[in-house]
């Protein structure tokens, strides 16, 4: 188990991105710094260490496999597409071979709006809706089903409507903090030799009647 943030970081950027990804999925890789401060605020919060977590739209891992590191009970990575889960086989494997110690870890294939999986937290990084108005919107209403506890990266200046959102499903939301997100030129139409995307880590916490 790692106590520390900055080796969590280090760890998740040793691993392997999305080798082709796709941009009608939105499929852009979570950094490390920026994973590590979901992780650990929600391990600080008390729901990562011995809980039930579950990864909505997991990718190539680094959220499910940061939450394992952190102590979780057992992790559940659900993606639909196949060559990101491979990615993510493959780094598990990785991690095993130097010896970090994890958890249950499972990834399985499935569509968000196909996941049942109660858990006491949800971690995830949303699609921000470049490609599809509001793609962030079945994985929220998803993983307010699931959970009491959700953390999750949203582009910037979303904080109006994620609040609205949260509200009517009787969740109070807060900002955690900001970040930056550079993008390579990874996409077909990419022409720069960069993308700096600014968004920001949300929590979100179920109102108890």
């Amino acid at each position: 188990m790692i106590l520390d943030k900055k080796d969590l970081e280090i760890v998740l950027s040793n691993l392997k991105s999305f080798e082709n990804p796709k941009f009608e999925l939105e499929q852009y890789s979570t950094p490390s710094d920026l994973a590590a401060d979901l992780l650990w605020q929600a391990f600080m919060d008390g729901n990562i260490h011995n809980k039930v977590v579950v990864d909505l739209g997991c990718g190539t891992g680094i959220l499910a496999f940061g939450a394992s590191m952190l102590g979780a009970e057992i992790v559940y990575g659900f993606d639909v597409d196949n060559e990101a889960l491979k990615t993510a086989e493959e780094n598990l494997k990785r991690l095993k071979e130097i010896k970090i110690i994890l958890k249950k870890i499972i990834f399985m294939k499935k569509d968000v709006s196909e996941v049942n999986k109660l858990c006491d937290t949800v971690i995830m990084n949303p699609p921000f809706g470049i490609q599809t108005h509001k793609a962030d919107r079945p994985f929220l209403e998803k993983a307010f089903e699931l959970s009491n506890f959700v953390y999750s990266i949203h582009s910037v200046n979303s904080g109006r409507y994620l609040k609205a959102f949260a509200e009517e499903h009787n969740f109070n939301a807060a900002l955690i903090k900001k970040g930056k997100i550079i993008l390579p030129p990874t996409m077909k139409f990419h022409t720069k030799s960069k993308y700096p995307i600014n968004v920001e880590i949300w929590r979100f916490v179920r109102v108890q009647k």
